[in-house]
């Protein structure tokens, strides 16, 4: 057992980075961290922007919200004491409901509490089965599929499911327009993800949980922050860990991990400098990552061999900051009829109790703050009939702000350019030779893409991995899973350091164990080669279909 407290060397102070830095200087190691930015944080930090009247306003790369299936991030969130008492676990808030808007059919307004009348449960599964707008066999049938996925073994998910893209698995080729809006291309919004893209293993399985969260009682209601995220998570996070010994180093991009062919011998920042350490944590973005892949580190891990086949997609958002507020919904608001796949939160409704007055910081003038994501930014918009990615920063105002209107302004006017103060677009969204480039992108789970994704403990020695890219029972680009890859990498350095520590405590995604015996007999049924009986019944499906045309 080693006496000598390990020296760890962390690159990168986004969500992963932060997040193993906290389970090891928790558990006295010797951690320095290694940021390319002047801000910690990563995609979930907010900063500053100045206003037309010298004051200050906060902006994001995109609002942040909380699922009920986001154990490991909400267990380190309890875990970080505020200034003023309690833990930023307390500056979380509930939603109450889900607006559901659109230019053509019926606007929802759907609870996202736990339901407790027969009312009010097919009130919640509306916004995740379509909104009432489909028919009863669709919808059958769809939550058929979901079955599948619920009753389908490990290794189905991993070596079938994974090689499958959602717009397959759902059938939606053959579906009506309102089931290929709401539940095939409803994941873009979601995760940036075409559905003809994505893995149905991932999108499935985030589906499922995001229902589940809906209807179990025991799960934590879907939040948000009470607050710009730097000021109530993310700097309270930064001065605990600092109290713990860990040491920042910011505007330090890393540009060479050095190896010889078996373990990583030093890390060269863009300073010039190199730094050392027993152990490190790799906590960078996957296409950052993937520029520092040399050949002698991929001999010493070679796991790391296909990280530049990972793909990227946009996922940027806007702010607009209004004289007046506009709540629209107490919670999230999805723009079905969006050609850019447009998500927004009114946010000044959840501050108003948090520990920043944004009146305040703009001498009164900002009352309101709406967040908006773009999730599509290959579609071409309905003002300038041209992608986002091809617009300039003003047309993508203008285009976002109009296209939010054409949903909600159907009846009656609920948002008014009178009340327009100022917008700020995601920094990360610069100007290129041709339209727009993306300094930020966010990891997409394609198909057959689970094989390229390494494990959180690589085979090098002294090299670990937590970043939302590696495989983790999240499987999708989140904080959580940024967190969930934080806590495998720890408790790797922790096994191989041969250290007295408790590992850190890692959940997964929690299903319901009534289908572990569906689940038992699939494994049996996958090793013998034999499909999934949902899929037998899909076939016969199909084939009803060819023969009646």
């Amino acid at each position: 057992m080693s006496t000598r407290t390990p020296r760890i060397v962390v690159l990168g102070g986004g969500i992963g980075g932060l997040s193993a830095a906290h389970e090891l200087a928790a558990r006295d190691f010797d951690v320095t961290v290694y940021e390319a930015k002047e801000q910690l944080g990563g995609k979930a930090r907010s900063f500053p922007v100045s206003t037309p009247d010298g004051g200050t306003v906060p902006a994001e790369h995109g609002f942040r919200f909380f699922p009920g299936f986001y154990r490991n991030v909400r267990e380190t969130m309890e875990r970080i004491p505020l200034p003023e008492g309690g833990v930023v676990a307390d500056n979380l808030v509930h939603t109450d409901e889900t607006l559901i808007a659109a230019t053509e059919g019926r606007e929802t307004v759907s609870e996202t509490r736990t339901p407790q009348t027969v009312g009010e449960w097919a009130e919640a599964f509306k916004p995740t089965i379509g909104g009432g707008d489909l028919t009863p066999a669709e919808t059958n049938y769809f939550l058929r599929r979901l079955f599948v996925i619920l009753t389908s073994c490990r290794a189905r998910r991993e070596r079938e499911l994974d090689r499958v893209s959602w717009w397959e698995f759902v059938d939606a080729e053959s579906q009506s327009p309102a089931y290929r809006k709401h539940l095939a291309e409803s994941t873009q919004a979601l995760v940036a993800l075409q559905p003809q893209r994505g893995s149905a293993r991932t999108i499935g399985q985030i589906y499922v949980q995001l229902m589940l969260d809906q209807i179990d009682p025991n799960r934590p209601t879907e939040a948000v922050l009470n607050g710009p995220t730097s000021d109530v998570w993310i700097d309270p996070w930064v001065t605990y860990l600092a109290s713990l010994g860990v040491d920042f180093h910011t505007d330090s991009p890393v540009t060479c991990i050095d190896s010889d062919g078996e373990r990583v011998t030093g890390v060269e920042l863009a300073s010039g400098e190199t730094v050392t350490a027993d152990h490190y944590v790799a906590a960078l973005p996957v296409e950052v990552m993937a520029s520092l892949v040399t050949p002698d580190l991929r001999r010493a891990a070679p796991s790391l061999s296909h990280v530049e086949r990972l793909d990227t997609a946009w996922m940027n958002g806007i702010q607009f900051y209004l004289t007046e507020d506009v709540p629209l919904a107490r919670g999230h608001q999805a723009y079905t009829d969006s050609p850019w796949a447009l998500t927004a939160i009114s946010q000044r409704q959840f501050w108003d109790d948090g520990p920043v007055d944004v009146a305040a910081g703009s001498a009164g003038a900002v009352q309101g703050v709406l967040s908006v994501i773009v999730s599509d930014w290959e579609t071409p918009g309905v003002v300038y009939d041209k992608p986002a990615r091809a617009c300039s920063r003003e047309e993508i105002k203008t285009e976002v702000w109009h296209q939010l209107a054409a949903h909600l302004n159907r009846d009656a006017e609920r948002l008014s350019e009178e009340v327009l103060y100022d917008w700020v677009l995601d920094p990360a969204i610069v100007e290129a030779e041709s339209g727009m480039a993306n300094t930020e992108p966010l990891l997409i789970n394609t198909v057959d893409s689970l094989r390229h994704r390494p494990r959180a403990v690589t085979e090098a020695p002294n090299l670990v991995l937590a970043a939302d890219y590696v495989r983790t029972e999240t499987d999708l680009a989140t904080m959580e899973s940024a967190n969930e890859a934080a806590r495998r990498a720890v408790r790797g350095i922790i096994d191989r350091a041969g250290v007295d520590a408790d590992p850190p405590q890692v959940w997964g995604l929690d299903e319901p164990r009534l289908f572990d015996p569906p689940k038992r007999q699939d494994e049996v049924a996958f090793r013998l080669g034999l499909p999934h009986p949902g899929e037998a019944e899909r076939g016969l499906r199909k084939t009803v279909r060819g023969l009646w045309g």
